[in-house]
């Protein structure tokens, strides 16, 4: 890298990768980044930074992380490692994880929400159909999240009553059975103290969820807090076969996870695009450092998209402001991702400076 980056030295390199490439530098620097793209102007026309989305990317494991990755069915015989990742509305990611293939997503839902350092305020979140449990959607109402995954097979997804399926003989094919209220009565205080652990950071939620996925059936709490979940999924099935805004921006929310998905992709080229580090720590630095990346070129897009916009406008060109939103901040196509990365003092901007657009082409 030393040898790529005129203005630096593989001394200082090293200096600077023994004394701030640490998990919490990396939080901090991504949640400075996604504070500024979030309160720059712009960026409100792609949203207002209340709800988000999730999903994981999957890199394969080569060279000597062969014998660290894991072995998924979905994804064939190769080993690799997933990177869950938590984008905003206005396509910030604002937290990563690297995770293990073979894990559920579900498992790392809550980390993004309850643990980033930015100043966003998620209220509703966006998981595909490997991001939900019933454990997932009782503790998401806990903890003041409204949850909506997209479920595949919906329709085989049965509903929990109060009283008898006697009682709706028009629902009678959607229902399964009554929740356990007494159940939940009982259990309701560990409910709670659980929680409000979670919120509290005493324990993570992935660490809980994992417990509670494994913990035989006769465990109180883990049937009591399914059960809680149960009614949330119940509630939240009538409401997406009624409410079209909110399929719609469920829809939204995974389709601008999935474009943060392709523009990743691209950035991580080194070595063909395959983690080959062999300790896990090492394997996380990397998960961070490319979500650092691509946060940095969300907001770098955000900044010049509106000053593109301006221009043109300069010009007399009308531009319908509604039309904004429809644009993206994850096109890659006018970055050099390869080539030397010059640091020199000399060639950086002054504060509040710019470089300059593209010419634009006249039109008559």
């Amino acid at each position: 890298m030393a040898e790529s980056c005129p203005g630096t030295t593989y001394a200082k390199l090293s200096w600077l990768q023994a004394w701030h490439i640490r998990d919490e530098t990396y939080s901090q620097g991504l949640a400075d980044l996604v504070n500024a793209q979030s309160a720059h102007g712009f960026a409100a026309h792609w949203g207002d930074g209340t709800t988000s989305s999730s999903d994981g990317q999957r890199f394969k494991a080569g060279g000597r992380a062969e014998s660290t990755g894991h072995v998924n069915p979905k994804y064939g015989s190769d080993p690799g490692r997933m990177i869950y990742t938590h984008i905003s509305d206005q396509y910030a990611p604002y937290h990563s994880k690297l995770v293990n293939v073979g894990i559920r997503d579900s498992t790392y839902v809550l980390d993004g929400l309850l643990y980033h350092e930015s100043d966003l305020r998620i209220q509703e979140h966006y998981t595909d159909t490997n991001g939900f449990t019933d454990h997932v959607f009782g503790l998401m109402n806990l903890l003041g999240f409204r949850f909506a995954p997209r479920i595949r097979d919906l329709a085989d997804t049965k509903l929990y009553i109060p009283g008898t399926p006697d009682d709706y003989p028009t629902l009678a094919p959607m229902i399964g059975s009554a929740y356990k209220e007494r159940l939940i009565r009982s259990h309701w205080d560990e409910i709670l103290r659980l929680a409000t652990s979670i919120r509290q950071g005493t324990v993570t939620a992935s660490l809980m969820l994992r417990k509670l996925g494994s913990y035989p059936r006769q465990n109180g709490l883990a049937v009591a807090l399914r059960e809680v979940g149960g009614i949330e999924r119940t509630l939240f099935t009538l409401d997406w076969l009624q409410d079209l805004q909110l399929r719609r921006r469920t829809h939204a929310g995974l389709n601008k996870g999935e474009a943060r998905n392709a523009l990743a992709r691209s950035v991580f080229f080194y070595r063909l695009g395959e983690i080959r580090d062999r300790s896990f720590e090492q394997q996380r630095y990397r998960a961070s450092g490319l979500n650092l990346v691509t946060a940095a070129i969300v907001l770098w897009n955000t900044v010049y998209l509106e000053r593109a916009v301006q221009a043109l406008m300069g010009r007399g060109m009308s531009i319908d402001p509604a039309m904004f939103s429809y644009l993206s901040p994850l096109g890659w196509e006018h970055i050099n991702l390869t080539g030397d990365y010059v640091w020199r003092q000399s060639n950086k901007l002054q504060e509040g400076s710019f470089r300059p657009l593209r010419p634009l082409p006249e039109h008559s």
